[in-house]
């Protein structure tokens, strides 16, 4: 019989393990025993730092967080490419951990290192035409999109979507059979274009009519 470990643990030993496991076995296999058995230790141990799965995981999507690179601070830089930029190193990131986006979502962060970053985003928006309370919904809308595409996306990892069969069980829906190419026939190009809408709706809606600063059609420096 093996013996467990007597050496004590810490959060960071747990999460690392936490994320490394989760991309073995994913979010529904990762559980509290699980990490314990791979630690070699008991399962109550784990619970001198998290009381349950959720505090676990709001960690996780903390050191996920962490992890991410984030754009220069750049203050001269259009809103527009913040945000693109922003939205897809998000996604990229959170496609490196199997069901990255459902761990990331809906979750707390355990410290303030969001902040920063938060607020620099926030900042290239209210100086390009944009109020405080319209660059957090402009921010929040495409963090949106962008997790919910992608939790959509994970879930169709390591299945086979049979378009050619899909378009002819729907002969009868023509535009419903040619919507299975757009949807699922390349999902990098396919976030690209619907970030595209959803950046060009937040500039139409949310942004002040002749804001100072660049809006669409204006010219770069």
């Amino acid at each position: 019989m093996a013996s467990t470990r007597t050496t004590r643990l810490d959060r960071k030993q747990v999460i690392d393990t936490a994320l490394r496991l989760l991309n073995e076995v994913g979010l529904e296999g990762l559980t509290l025993r699980a990490i314990a058995a791979e630690l070699n230790v008991k399962a109550p141990a784990l619970y001198w730092h998290f009381k349950d799965k959720q505090a676990l995981l709001d960690e996780m999507a903390t050191e996920m967080m962490r992890r991410m690179g984030w754009p220069s601070e750049d203050q001269s830089a259009d809103w527009r490419e913040v945000i693109t930029a922003a939205m897809q190193g998000l996604r990229a990131h959170l496609l490196r951990y199997r069901d990255g986006a459902r761990v990331y979502s809906g979750t707390h962060f355990t410290d303030t290192s969001y902040a920063g970053p938060m607020e620099t985003f926030l900042a290239r928006l209210t100086t390009q035409g944009f109020t405080p309370a319209a660059a957090v919904r402009g921010w929040h809308t495409a963090y949106s999109y962008t997790i919910g595409y992608l939790i959509e996306e994970q879930a169709m990892t390591g299945r086979t979507f049979d378009l050619t069969a899909r378009a002819e069980r729907l002969a009868d829906h023509p535009l419903a059979a040619q919507a299975g190419e757009e949807m699922f026939g390349d999902y990098d190009a396919g976030f690209d274009r619907g970030l595209r809408a959803v950046v060009e709706g937040i500039g139409a809606t949310l942004r002040a009519p002749g804001a100072p600063g660049k809006g669409r059609g204006e010219a770069r420096a």
